[in-house]
């Protein structure tokens, strides 16, 4: 969520010669996962890698690792992004906190019946027994005068900064597919559990499945980790809407590929281990990286089948909306027709789909 002034990484061309429509599949309601599994390992995993493929519970996968594989997560911390509150007329607002840009600053997601003027403060509700003056005062859309997002600085008697003042009266800002309101089940579960760098505000929930005990096992037979971090936009739910994929404007996020990284990828590459990509978010950071040489910035890219992956092996992933970048992604990865087969036997086998759904392993093609 910090603002850069760093480059943005590579926008591809996209070369495919599929159309959104092709990215299309009926999917039944009621496997939208309105909740995560009890346990985070015990979630189901579709094995990919094997014909047929294979059902197994994802607390499985360290059998299907190598002792010198290479796991790479993101470590984005979700943040309180979702605060809510009214206009001077008494009319009600929602903002989303998509990044915080400095001096108290932020830009956000409005969601209003009649946009504020500019220069307009705007009152937020505060949690319980925080009667604090939180406020936003609306400064002006973001990034230029057209951009899709709104500026307000965010400020409360005590002068506390924005990441403080979401923790404390921000609501969990869970995907739209979810019905319920946040509780304390989502503060905790739609979360990974070594989240470390805040400002996503959405889950990077491949990872969602590892507690502590399944990184436990992977460290004891010699499976490597590595940590990245892409804060997750908003944009990740927003589905395509062109049917030719080339007029699609691709959603920016800000990424980071730390120099420890890009020291075990190398030596993961070296001893001629496996580098596996724990979610779609960390493939766009890592092919980011390997496309542009842009180790920390904004990135753009938009992954569609035809792209040259350069680093990834193998894809540990939830199952997407249809329609989304990330399906894209995923059959760039895996193969258009073997996607789409995975998806068609997932349904017909009761998989639970989305944030808090199942997962599949994936072998690129």
């Amino acid at each position: 969520m910090t603002s850069s002034s760093v480059p943005a990484a590579v926008v591809n061309t996209v070369t495919t010669h599929h159309t959104l429509s092709d990215f299309d599949f009926e999917l039944p309601e009621g496997l939208i996962a309105q909740h995560p599994a009890p346990e985070r390992s015990g979630s189901r995993l579709l094995d990919g890698t094997c014909q047929p493929p294979v059902d197994r519970i994802f607390r499985e996968l360290p059998g299907l690792m190598r002792a010198g594989d290479l796991l790479v997560f993101n470590d984005t911390k979700v943040v309180n992004a979702r605060l809510f509150g009214e206009k001077a007329t008494g009319g009600k607002v929602e903002l989303l906190v998509e990044r915080v840009l400095g001096g108290n600053q932020v830009a956000a997601h409005m969601r209003v019946s009649k946009k504020p003027e500019v220069g307009a403060t705007l009152k937020l509700v505060c949690a319980p027994g925080h009667a604090d003056g939180l406020s936003a005062t609306m400064l002006g859309r973001w990034p230029d005068a057209d951009g899709p997002l709104f500026r307000f600085v965010l400020s409360n008697d005590a002068g506390d900064d924005p990441y403080t003042l979401m923790e404390r009266h921000g609501h969990v800002p869970l995907p739209p597919y979810i019905t319920h309101t946040d509780s304390a089940e989502d503060a905790k579960r739609y979360q990974t559990v070594f989240a470390k760098n805040p400002g996503a505000v959405a889950a990077p929930t491949a990872a969602l499945h590892f507690d502590e005990v399944l990184l436990a096992q992977l460290d004891a037979m010699g499976v490597q980790r590595a940590h990245v971090t892409l804060h997750v936009g908003a944009g990740t739910f927003q589905p395509v809407k062109t049917e030719n994929l080339s007029e699609h404007q691709m959603h920016s996020e800000w990424y980071e590929v730390p120099a420890a990284t890009q020291q075990a990828i190398a030596d993961c590459q070296a001893r001629g281990g496996r580098l596996v990509a724990v979610g779609t978010t960390t493939v766009r950071t890592l092919e980011s990286w390997a496309h542009s040489g842009v180790s920390r910035g904004d990135t753009r890219i938009f992954i569609t089948p035809g792209f040259d992956f350069k680093l990834i092996d193998l894809l540990v992933t939830n199952f997407h909306l249809p329609k989304s970048s990330l399906m894209m992604l995923v059959s760039a990865f895996a193969g258009f027709e073997p996607i789409m087969a995975l998806y068609h036997t997932a349904i017909e086998r009761e998989y639970r789909f989305f944030s808090y759904g199942d997962a599949m392993l994936l072998l690129r093609k």
